[in-house]
């Protein structure tokens, strides 16, 4: 019976979390520029709250790394 209620409470528990959103990796925005835009803007508009996340510290480097890929193309290095 108590192992029941542990397993009862184990679920009620997961089904109540908050969905975890997918992390990308840096590859995967460099990838998706839109993609990279929408998760670049949503973490801007909200930095308080989505500061720390994996997500937009992942879009931020996605970013820096295409600005330098840009940069290097037009001086043509």
């Amino acid at each position: 019976m108590r192992r029941l209620l542990v397993l009862l409470a184990m679920l009620g528990v997961a089904a109540c979390s908050d969905q975890s959103e997918r992390t990308y990796t840096v590859d995967e925005l460099v990838a998706d520029e839109a993609l990279l835009s929408q998760i670049i803007t949503k973490c801007r508009n909200n930095p308080g709250d989505l500061r720390d996340r994996a997500s937009c510290k992942n879009a931020e480097a996605a970013d820096g790394k295409l600005r330098l890929q840009r940069m290097r193309q037009s001086l043509g290095v």
